[in-house]
């Protein structure tokens, strides 16, 4: 392969590259494509009347609805008779924001204390990431483990949805809880997110709820402001449950103060109280799952590999694309987003790329499906949601638009580097400033300095020497006390490999091995 050849086709590579992924959708970077919430309002209900059939009023509806009355409470555990001597109570703290660090975790817990006596969630959040709250929700309703949420001030947004998914919940003096609908956050703003996303919410907190034997209409009112229920929460607006409300709508059992209070009254006092932490891998999973950190590591990763298919050899760029990537999909798998698919999908567009740069011949499938499968692996690996649901709601666009954001971020890089580096030592290497003739520069020069054969070049015909790199099929070469770019006849030819020159055509320094060599032409 020619230098000029190589050179078009990697500038084919990059146009197409950005062409494609600018099919799949708008360019638009959200701070986070998951639905962390703010803040509520903790103004207090009236209280529930306890009277009449459970109903919200019908759209349209001139009929005053009927009062809402609370199915039966669930209660607390019961009591053990042992006071809990021999057991063991674990408490997971689900505190802050509700990342996706925090669902491998509280699966460990669950696996690790499988014969615990009463796992408690001490939940004090404001909520976090839908997909990560949904992750831990599907494994509390699964758990074999009782799971009691005890609510010390706030379970607000996905907080809501976790505490909704345990056996109890226990709430303390001024709680708040609900306020669940998703927003999303762009430029630094709560934005509101479309009604799919909206109905896709309301429908888990309200299956969650019925699952546990709670008031599904409650768990809607949380969601959607437009969901009414008599003497709990006008239309309009969005239900947040205080203490009072929360048990006297039966959605807590209990109150309580502190926990050692409520161990006291079911009897489990006398307990081992365990309160495990996050161990290192997941906190390093929290931090790269972080959108900006992701996103970081993403686009490095990209323009260490566009350097090092562009300029192979040079090796440290591509080392330090693959350990970012490697960091990106060991983040991303070790939080449940990421499987085997994605990160077998990912490599296999790297080498189908890698094949259609220094293998096959033009820019044709090898490299439009390597394309493909990078962007595709790269948006699933974001996605924490089924695809059907992150399609509806938008989450697959945002995600899409990330990905074609970090990609174009390093080609603009890439460019820069190849415009701005050429003259330093260290970098000169990623442009061609090399020239014929007494040119100066490659735009200095004009048709005298370009010939077909040097009379100098004619030296090397016959010359034997080393390969100093890897000809794949151009590369340099070791001719007596010079360095030179050859190009072998026609195989790959290993670094250190004895090689001859057999031909001089024009800037072309034909070689082969030594073991292969012919009769000089």
């Amino acid at each position: 392969m020619t230098g000029a050849s190589f050179h078009a086709r990697r500038r084919r590579f990059v146009a197409a590259f950005v062409f494609l992924l600018g099919l799949s959708g708008a360019l638009r970077l959200p701070a986070g494509y998951a639905a962390p919430a703010s803040a509520p309002a903790t103004a207090e209900a009236p209280p529930v009347p306890g009277s009449g059939p459970s109903s919200a009023p019908s759209a349209g509806s001139s009929a005053a609805p009927a009062p809402f009355e609370p199915p039966p409470i669930r209660g607390l555990p019961s009591v053990d008779a042992g006071r809990g001597a021999g057991k063991k109570v674990v408490v997971v703290p689900i505190k802050g924001t509700i990342d996706l660090g925090l669902a491998p975790f509280v699966e460990r817990i669950l696996q690790e204390h499988a014969d615990a006596a009463l796992l408690v969630l001490d939940v004090d959040t404001f909520g976090g990431r839908v997909d990560a709250a949904v992750q831990i929700r599907d494994r509390l309703l699964s758990s074999p483990v009782p799971v009691l949420a005890f609510v010390n001030r706030r379970a607000i947004s996905a907080g809501a949805l976790i505490s909704l998914a345990a056996h109890h919940i226990v709430v303390t003096e001024g709680a708040t809880m609900g306020a669940a609908t998703p927003v999303q956050l762009e430029g630094g703003e709560a934005k509101p997110v479309g009604e799919k996303m909206v109905s896709y919410m309301r429908s888990e907190m309200r299956s969650t709820a019925e699952a546990r034997g709670r008031s599904g209409v409650v768990a809607e009112a949380m969601v959607d402001a437009d969901v009414e229920i008599p003497g709990l929460d006008e239309k309009g607006k969005l239900l947040t449950l205080t203490t009072e409300t929360a048990v006297t709508a039966h959605i807590a059992d209990a109150r309580f103060e502190t926990l050692e209070a409520l161990l006291i009254a079911i009897g489990l006092e006398q307990a081992q109280l365990l309160r495990p932490e996050p161990n290192w891998a997941e906190n390093l999973a929290r931090f790269f799952t972080d959108p900006t950190v992701s996103g970081l590591l993403m686009g490095i990763g990209m323009l260490g590999l566009l350097i090092e298919f562009s300029h192979p050899g040079f090796v440290l760029p591509g080392v330090v694309g693959v350990l970012c990537l490697a960091l990106f999909f060991g983040g991303h798998f070790f939080a449940r987003l990421a499987g085997w698919g994605e990160v077998i999908g990912f490599a296999t567009g790297v080498v189908l790329l890698a094949a259609e740069l220094f293998i096959i011949p033009g820019f044709g499938i090898a490299g439009v499906l390597g394309i493909t499968l990078i962007a595709a692996s790269l948006v699933l690996a974001l996605l924490g949601l089924p695809i059907d649901v992150a399609w509806d709601t938008g989450f697959f666009a945002d995600a899409m638009g990330v990905v074609i954001l970090a990609v174009v971020l390093s080609v603009v890089v890439f460019v820069f580097l190849v415009r701005a580096l050429p003259k330093g030592r260290r970098f000169g290497g990623l442009s061609l400033t090399t020239t014929l003739g007494p040119a100066t520069t490659a735009l200095e020069a004009d048709a005298a300095d370009w010939h077909s054969q040097p009379a100098e070049w004619s030296r090397y015909l016959g010359a034997t020497g080393v390969a100093q790199t890897d000809l794949r099929l151009s590369g340099k070469a070791r001719l007596g006390d010079e360095t030179v770019d050859v190009v072998s006849e026609s195989e790959y030819i290993d670094r250190g490999t004895p090689i001859r020159v057999i031909r001089v055509e024009g800037v072309r320094i034909v070689v082969v091995a030594v073991s292969a060599s012919a009769p000089p032409a």
